[in-house]
C-alpha cells in the first residue's frame, strides 16, 4: 500500500505500473502524470537558477511554498502565516540548494505515463486540493485511470498538501478506501464467532464495487 504527494504520488504510480504484482493500492495527493507543461518547466528552470546562484534565498522559497501550499495559509498582509507554512520555511533552510536543483531539474525530465494508466489495476484514491497549480493534473490521471478501481476527492480551500492543510478531510475516504481491503476501525466489542466478525464477513460485501466506492467518483467540499 503505497502513499505519496505531487512528485512522490508520481514515483509511486511509475512503480506501481512496473510492478503490478507489488502494489495492492495507491493513495496519492495532487499526483502528477503528465509530462511538464511550458509554465511548469519554465517555473522550475527559474527557480533553479535562483538555487543556483543565490542558494535557498527569499525568492526561491516563495516560489516554492506557492506551488504547495493555498493563499489561505500563505497569509497576507493582514493574515499572519499559519504555522504549517513558517514551519515549511525552516524545513527549506535546512536543504542543500544543490539537491532541490537536481530535484526540479529530474521534475522537468520527467515522461508522461497517461498511456500507461490504463493498465493500472490497483486501487486508486486521489486527493487534490481545487488551489493546487497540479488539480488539472489529479482531473487528467483520474480520467485515465479505470473508473471502477479509482476515486477522485477535491478538497475546497486547499493547496497541493492536503495532507498538511486540511488532514481531516483525508480521514473518511481514506477509511473506506481501506475497508475495500477488508481493513476498518473497530466499533463494537463483539465475539469472534458473531456473524459481525471479519472473519465471518463475506469478502464480497467488502468489495468496492458492492460498497459502491469505486463506481464513481466522490467529490468533497470541505469549507474554512
Amino acid at each position: 500500500m503505497c502513499m505519496g504527494v505531487t512528485a512522490g504520488a508520481y514515483i509511486l504510480t511509475l512503480f506501481a505500473m512496473k510492478y503490478r504484482q507489488r502494489v495492492l493500492g495507491l493513495i496519492l495527493v495532487s499526483p502528477l502524470c503528465r509530462a511538464p507543461s511550458w509554465t511548469e518547466w519554465l517555473l522550475n528552470k527559474v527557480m533553479s537558477n535562483f538555487l543556483y546562484f543565490y542558494g535557498m534565498c527569499g525568492m526561491a522559497k516563495e516560489l516554492l511554498i506557492k506551488r504547495y501550499f493555498s493563499k489561505e495559509v500563505r497569509g497576507s498582509v493582514l493574515v499572519p502565516e499559519s504555522d504549517i507554512v513558517q514551519a515549511c520555511r525552516r524545513l527549506l533552510d535546512e536543504r542543500q540548494s544543490i539537491n532541490v536543483c537536481r530535484f526540479l531539474d529530474a521534475m522537468n525530465e520527467r515522461p508522461d505515463l497517461s498511456e500507461g494508466l490504463r493498465k493500472l489495476y490497483c486501487r486508486s484514491l486521489i486527493f487534490v486540493g481545487e488551489n493546487s497549480p497540479f488539480h488539472s493534473e489529479a482531473l487528467h490521471m483520474t480520467s485515465k485511470l479505470d473508473r471502477r478501481y479509482s476515486a477522485l476527492v477535491e478538497v475546497q480551500a486547499c493547496g497541493s498538501m492536503v495532507t498538511e492543510e486540511q488532514p481531516h478531510a483525508m480521514l473518511i475516504p481514506i477509511e473506506y478506501f481501506l475497508m475495500g481491503y477488508g481493513l476498518y476501525r473497530p466499533t463494537l466489542s463483539i465475539s469472534p464467532r458473531s456473524p459481525l466478525s471479519p472473519s465471518c464477513i463475506s469478502p464480497e460485501l467488502l468489495s468496492p464495487e458492492s460498497m459502491g466506492l469505486k463506481l464513481k467518483p466522490i467529490r468533497t467540499r470541505i469549507s474554512l
